[in-house]
């Protein structure tokens, strides 16, 4: 499969991409290169000249704190471009790491200057995902600002799920999210002990398995109300 094929897929799940605009995404140099778990891809400060596009594997962004705690910002899938926004903001103002094994594929930023400015509507496309990265970080601050922590962590998983269905990689009704409790309690603002707490409260429910790679919904339904999570976003 030729690496922007999982890119493709992302961009017609928001957006209409002709055939030919599929084709001209085709023609991008991608530079492949694997990762191992918890390899920073780019620093904040740092002023990249390419970004890289998920082909495997799950990433995170995240910002340091003065007193050196973590917060996880997002979590990234495949065909994710976690790091677009340095197209145009040159300095970046967060860390983009491994969370797992990956597969990144690195594109100039010149490569995708030329695509955007020849087809707009892979412009179009690309400007849709950006908005909806920023719906996501609204849902997040609402989550970490206000939810109890078991709907924080319903919120985390079925927003997974969701984007994971996205571009075909949830099966009966279970995918995989290589996660560990500390950063689980870095993305939610939990303690790792609260995390755990959590964690065993929704496997005595029955929504969540046990597991540690992966996550299913016992029923889909469930889990969705638990969370509160609109498909929509």
């Amino acid at each position: 499969m030729h690496p922007t094929e999982i890119l493709i897929r992302r961009l017609r799940a928001n957006t209409r991409l002709s055939d030919e605009d599929a084709a001209a995404v085709k023609t991008l140099p991608v530079d492949v290169k694997q990762l191992t778990a918890d390899t920073c891809v780019v620093r904040e400060g740092d002023c990249p000249k390419r970004s890289c596009l998920v082909l495997s594997g799950f990433l995170c962004r995240s910002k340091i704190a003065e007193r050196g705690k973590r917060q996880i910002l997002s979590f990234h899938i495949p065909g994710d471009i976690p790091d677009l926004q340095s197209l145009f903001l040159r300095v970046m103002d967060h860390d983009l790491a491994a969370i797992s094994a990956a597969t990144l594929g690195f594109v100039d930023h010149s490569a995708l200057s030329a695509l955007i400015e020849q087809r707009p509507a892979v412009a179009r496309a690309f400007w849709c995902e950006t908005l909806i990265d920023a719906a996501i970080f609204r849902e997040w601050i609402v989550n970490v600002a206000v939810r109890q922590a078991p709907a924080r962590m319903a919120h985390l998983l079925a927003e997974m799920r969701e984007r994971l269905a996205a571009v075909g990689l949830v099966g009966d009704d279970e995918f995989e999210f290589p996660v560990t409790q500390p950063e689980l309690a870095e993305a939610l603002g939990l303690s790792i002990v609260h995390v755990n707490r959590v964690l065993q409260g929704l496997r005595a429910d029955g929504v969540c398995p046990s597991a540690h790679t992966s996550a299913g919904f016992n029923p889909p339904g469930t889990f969705m109300l638990c969370s509160s999570v609109d498909a929509a976003f």
